[in-house]
């Protein structure tokens, strides 16, 4: 058997595969070693995926976020090898499994357009090269974050249109210090921010929103994408609850750009399940 894990920091989805073919699924909450401590994902694999572990595990895929570092990827190791001492156990970052459930074995522009933004270049197997990924607060181009961030601040300073501002209170009737308190002092500004994001796909038809999203994601193409050498010759993908729900208008923008996005995924698992699935042998 194998387990393969895509972890977020707000849910880990797991897939379980045996040598019979049979997949079986299961949810736990986030994990982040940055931020949350071992015991949680001890927890998620105590309450969660050991129940459902038949037979010897011998492989074991976690791709997650917070993992880049070697003292990060070996607590997360360590967690695994507690329950399934057998098990040879991969860590990877969440980028690299993205672009395997994209991409496949073929190279590629891997993209992820979530609650925030990133892109790589693919060879079929591995990472080759990456735009620096600068954060919630210098970049992530198009991502709901960055959305939200936008709408925010047309919001605050009366720049977007009155009908649509008087229906944005009614969802979030906040005062101005209400919402710089939620950012500057609360837990996870950014996830905040990103929550405006729903708004704005309810409103795509007004001008105003579809304008927002539209000059969004050509920065993210211009910046990203498009940075990558032999790009227009390289299929484009993308993954993440912001690429999946606005992939018409994400399609609309890279064909004004000149670049063609094939595979878009609300979530990597699905893609990773079949990317292992020569691993079971």
């Amino acid at each position: 058997m194998i387990i393969i894990a895509d972890s977020g920091s707000s849910k880990i989805d797991w897939r379980l595969l045996d040598s019979s073919g049979a997949i079986q699924q299961a949810q736990s909450p986030g994990f982040n070693p940055y931020y949350q401590p071992l015991d949680h994902l001890r927890s998620s694999l105590r309450e969660v995926v050991a129940p459902v572990a038949r037979g010897d595990v011998r492989r074991i895929f976690y791709y997650g976020t917070g993992v880049s570092s070697e003292r990060n990827q070996q607590l997360v190791r360590s967690a695994f090898l507690e329950f399934f001492p057998a098990a040879e156990v991969a860590v990877e970052w969440d980028l690299l499994g993205a672009a395997r459930a994209l991409c496949g074995h073929e190279p590629g522009i891997a993209c992820i357009l979530g609650t925030g933004s990133n892109s790589c270049l693919y060879d079929g197997k591995e990472i080759t090269e990456q735009v620096a990924n600068l954060g919630w607060i210098l970049a992530d181009e198009g991502s709901g974050t960055s959305l939200g961030k936008a709408l925010l601040i047309d919001y605050l300073r009366k720049k977007m249109p009155e009908k649509l501002a008087a229906q944005f209170y009614q969802r979030f009737p906040f005062t101005r210090e209400e919402f710089l308190e939620k950012i500057y002092q609360q837990e996870k500004p950014s996830t905040f921010l990103a929550t405006f994001s729903k708004f704005i796909f309810q409103h795509l038809k007004e001008p105003y929103c579809y304008q927002l999203v539209y000059k969004a994601f050509a920065e993210f193409f211009e910046n990203n994408v498009m940075k990558y050498p032999g790009y227009p010759g390289l299929k484009v993908h993308f993954v993440g609850s912001i690429a999946f729900y606005f992939s018409d208008l994400l399609r609309q923008v890279a064909n004004d750009k000149g670049v063609v996005v094939r595979n878009i995924l609300e979530t990597p698992i699905a893609g990773l399940t079949l990317f292992h699935q020569k691993d079971i042998a």
